[in-house]
């Protein structure tokens, strides 16, 4: 409560002083430069050559802490004895900048040694690699554009947003999965067995027998090997399918020039003893591991038999013993005379050729 009436109280006592100054008449103060000038001009006129004498206008007070600039504001009043009421021909002011002066300098210019010096700002001469990407860019703009534009050439086309460009050197190669490598390579072709593409045929389920011995686990039934087609399809194990493509490819297929078409075969798998005698082993063909070849057919439809033609594979015939385990043919036992016999079975003592 204090408070505002102590407020209330100064503001009852400023009203009437406001008030006052509201009423009085807003004239303009008195300027003491007007008041110097005389109210009338001279009574008489003067005379040509004659100087005309007006009273000295003092120069207006400065504002305290302002100081004159030289050549901004009205020089010093002339001293006693000068003509005061003289007016100087009009002439233009010295600029400071161009006398050697500067801004705070008062009356004439400034020596040499005292003027203020300003730096000058030289451009710096280009690098010569600049000088030479600057021609590089010009012959460029001047060529006409190619595929790829003039400018491209120097690699400066803007790349598309969210284009990323890594160097060829620095992309690692991922390294190449051996598993897949090997998986790919034990694959074998469409209509092939046993893993090589030139063996034809197809697998089969595994063959039981009553007879001890006889029977085939793993086996397939072949159609073709090395370009040549089988008379028949012959039931064997994959051991003695390699080999018999071996050896028509590498012997068979060169001693008669390429020409071989087919192979007739004479046996395959059957569950017998050897040579069909009672009581003696089992034979390899029982075991899948022994296909019998009685003639080759060539392209021309000659028929090359063991029967009739043996001279002509004498040298094939020896050149199967190593690549199976027996080779039997004619002059052999007697049980060979119109076949060769050739099976994979395997012995301590080597190969045995007859």
């Amino acid at each position: 409560m204090r408070a505002a009436a102590t407020v209330l109280l100064c503001l009852v006592t400023a009203v009437p002083a406001i008030a006052e100054d509201a009423v009085r008449s807003p004239l303009p103060r008195p300027n003491p430069v007007l008041q110097t000038v005389p109210a009338a001009p001279p009574a008489t006129a003067p005379t040509e050559g004659e100087t005309l004498a007006l009273p000295a206008i003092p120069p207006a007070p400065m504002p305290s802490g302002q100081t004159a600039l030289a050549g901004v504001l009205p020089p010093a009043p002339p001293a006693p004895g000068d003509d005061a009421g003289a007016l100087p021909p009009l002439r233009p002011r010295p600029n400071p900048w161009l006398a050697g002066g500067g801004i705070g300098a008062a009356g004439p210019a400034a020596p040499a040694e005292a003027a203020v010096r300003v730096a000058v700002v030289r451009p710096r001469p280009r690098p010569a690699g600049l000088e030479r990407q600057v021609a590089a860019l010009r012959a460029a703009a001047a060529a006409p554009a190619g595929p790829q534009g003039g400018l491209d050439l120097l690699g400066l086309r803007p790349k598309a947003r969210g284009e990323v460009v890594v160097p060829v050197s620095a992309a690692a190669a991922p390294a190449p999965d051996r598993r897949k490598r090997k998986a790919k390579e034990a694959e074998p072709a469409k209509g092939s067995v046993c893993g090589v593409p030139a063996i034809r045929g197809e697998r089969i389920a595994p063959i039981k027998a009553k007879v001890q011995g006889c029977g085939l686990a793993d086996g397939v039934r072949v159609t073709a090997v090395a370009g040549a087609r089988l008379s028949q399809a012959i039931t064997v194990d994959c051991a003695t399918a390699k080999a018999l493509n071996t050896w028509v490819a590498g012997v068979v297929q060169p001693a008669f020039h390429g020409e071989v078409v087919e192979l007739r075969i004479a046996a395959h798998y059957i569950c017998r003893p050897r040579n069909n005698k009672r009581g003696a082993k089992v034979s390899e063909h029982g075991r899948g591991k022994a296909v019998d070849v009685a003639a080759l057919v060539l392209s021309s439809g000659k028929v090359v038999s063991v029967a009739g033609d043996y001279r002509q594979l004498r040298a094939v015939h020896r050149q199967a013993c190593g690549i199976f385990g027996t080779t039997l043919g004619p002059g052999s036992d007697g049980y060979h005379e119109d076949h060769l016999h050739l099976d994979t079975a395997a012995y301590r003592s080597g190969p045995y050729c007859r």
